[in-house]
């Protein structure tokens, strides 16, 4: 079976603000109760929001990884990357 492809572009934003909003544009169908957090992120990282299944496996790649890595805080950004490679359904890349 091939899996849907999602890419979070690093261009698109410069701060959490910003990743929160391609996350939402990116992941799911501009899902209004997006709670704009950690925790947010991590329900809408297991699927159902309108772009793919609860748990349906997926490619996740973050083109433009090294404009992040300047703009984003060190502790966010680690945090933002430990949450992608935590869920199992996500098989995540990083371009630089």
């Amino acid at each position: 079976m091939i899996k849907k492809k999602f890419i979070i572009d690093g261009n698109n934003f410069s701060d959490l603000d910003g990743f929160y909003d391609e996350i939402r544009r990116v992941l799911t169908d501009n899902f209004e109760g997006f709670g704009r957090n950690l925790d947010a992120l991590d329900d809408v990282l297991e699927g159902g929001f309108g772009k793919f299944d609860e748990y349906e496996n997926i490619i996740l790649i973050w083109k433009n990884f090294d404009k992040s890595k300047k703009e984003l805080k060190p502790e966010i950004l680690k945090k933002l990357v430990e949450i992608l490679k935590y869920h199992k359904n996500i098989e995540f890349k990083i371009e630089k």
